[in-house]
């Protein structure tokens, strides 16, 4: 990974000032340990007039790998291998910035004994990272810099130069460049934005990290448009930080506005905060209504106490929200989360915290790739499957797939099935005629639809099944959430056939 920090000066402020601020003498080339490598910090130019430093961090792969104990990056399950091959560890990250904090402690912090002035004055600076993972493109890049004062000019990476109809990768190359911000406000901007541009970041996200968040956006972050998307990000949308994240910035602002010191409101900000979402779902404060997704999960769990489900698949099991909910209830023996992203996959092992579990714990649960729509041996001989909004996610064409891989092969005793209601959609106030509720729905169902393809399904392969709604039953729409539970009624499954030859 690589960036530079360049400035340019006059022989009365000559620009190797740069080598105080950043606490590294530019005649020397120095290196710094890491957790996964080594930091080169080194000096391509260094007059009067002109004076750039590089930060050069060179990663050790198989250090990155035994960091997550052999499970990849994160922990993330059949990962391992990706880290040795692919160039994620190569371009710039979270790691460049865990490196960039570490390696200008002092810089980063607006501190100089040698020369205490020079912090705090703004100076021309110019940052360049020839490679930077950018979900979002650089209409993102722009939308996260320019609103900090930055010029910016990024360039998407082509996947091949060679072969141009490949069109662009996710990675840009991005030239920062500034006259009236310190060296300390474009580094915090740096430690911030690129593990948000990123979305990913190298190491479990613990409850300090909101700590690490304000203190680096101190100043800038509570007044950026895009300040939901960066906590966010920054915090691996782990829900609970996020909100103490946004609540903490709010009362920044409203110390701001108020031209008084954040403690003198903190004890009415939590009022003022439940009170504005109060106001928005139009009920009291102490009255908030439960989350569709938690009523679901709900009735979920519900279902499967009923079914006396203990070995249950989660398909489709996206970040590992109900694989969490489940290992809470010691009557789930094994859970398994399967879903074709190794991404989402990643994100739930490390918000699971698996490789924190005892051993006990651990034994419960196992995530895995896999594709719905292909036959799986091990789906085999388990009590229940849930499939929560899901096969909207799927065209329709490909149903028929998935229905086989599940019923007519997985073939569990129990299954459940969530996917939105359409007719629902109308009470969305937010939600434009016409629209699904996501972008990437290929399908939303009324009542009826579903309720026909779910009473094919169970009688093609021997299963009875129940519509339930989720969610407040509308009377003229229904609920926002419908529900079938099949149950078999011919046959045997993998559980049953083992106990028998037993």
């Amino acid at each position: 990974m690589f960036l530079t920090i360049g400035t340019t000066g006059t022989p009365e402020r000559p620009a190797t000032e740069l080598g105080h601020l950043l606490h590294k003498h530019p005649d020397n080339a120095q290196a710094f340990p890491t957790s996964y490598g080594t930091a080169h910090v080194l000096y391509p130019e260094a007059s009067d007039e002109r004076c750039t430093a590089a930060l050069l961090l060179e990663v050790d792969a198989v250090a990155l790998v035994r960091r997550g104990k052999g499970k990849g990056r994160g922990g993330a399950p059949d990962a391992a291998l990706a880290q040795y091959v692919n160039d994620r560890p190569y371009a710039a990250s979270s790691l460049l910035a865990v490196a960039l904090s570490g390696v200008f402690s002092s810089a980063l912090k607006g501190t100089c004994r040698a020369r205490p002035e020079l912090p705090g004055e703004p100076r021309p600076l110019r940052v360049e990272i020839p490679a930077l993972p950018a979900r979002g493109g650089p209409d993102l890049v722009r939308g996260l810099f320019e609103p900090l004062g930055w010029a910016v000019t990024v360039d998407a990476v082509p996947l091949d130069t060679e072969f141009p109809e490949w069109g662009d990768s996710r990675y840009v190359r991005l030239v920062l460049e500034s006259e009236a911000l310190t060296l300390a406000e474009a580094l915090r901007h740096l430690y911030v934005l690129l593990p948000v541009l990123d979305d990913a970041k190298h190491y479990w996200v613990s409850d300090d990290e909101v700590d690490k968040l304000l203190r680096a956006g101190e100043g800038w972050l509570p007044a950026h448009p895009e300040q939901k998307l960066i906590t966010s990000r920054y915090l691996s949308r782990r829900w609970s930080l996020t909100r103490r994240a946004m609540e903490r910035l709010e009362l920044v602002r409203l110390a701001e506005a108020d031209d008084s010191e954040v403690e003198e409101i903190d004890n009415a900000v939590t009022e003022r905060i439940d009170d504005a979402v109060a106001e928005e779902s139009g009920t009291e404060a102490d009255e908030k209504p439960t989350p569709l997704a938690v009523q679901r999960r709900e009735a979920i769990l519900g279902a499967l106490r009923e079914a006396g489900a203990g070995r249950v698949l989660d398909l489709g099991c996206g970040q590992g929200q109900l694989v969490r909910a489940l290992l809470k209830e010691p009557r789930f023996t094994e859970i398994v989360g399967v879903d074709v992203s190794v991404r989402a996959l990643t994100v739930a092992a490390r918000r699971l915290r698996i490789e924190r579990m005892g051993e006990r714990q651990s034994s419960r649960v196992s995530l895995f790739q896999g594709s719905l729509t292909y036959t799986d041996s091990r789906l085999k001989g388990y009590d229940a499957a849930v499939l929560s909004e899901v096969i909207e996610h799927l065209d329709e064409e490909r149903l028929p797939a998935l229905e086989y891989a599940v019923f007519g092969s997985a073939r569990p005793r129990t299954v459940l099935v969530t996917t939105p209601n359409v007719e629902y959609n109308v009470r969305w106030e937010t939600l434009p005629a016409g629209h699904v509720r996501h972008g990437d729905h290929r399908f939303e169902w009324t009542r009826e639809e579903f309720r026909a393809w779910a009473e094919a399904v169970a009688t093609r392969h021997g299963y009875a099944v129940e519509l339930r709604p989720v969610g407040p039953d509308d009377p003229e729409v229904g609920p926002p959430t419908q529900m079938a539970v099949f149950t078999t009624t011919r046959g045997t499954t993998g559980t049953e056939k083992e106990a028998t030859a037993a």
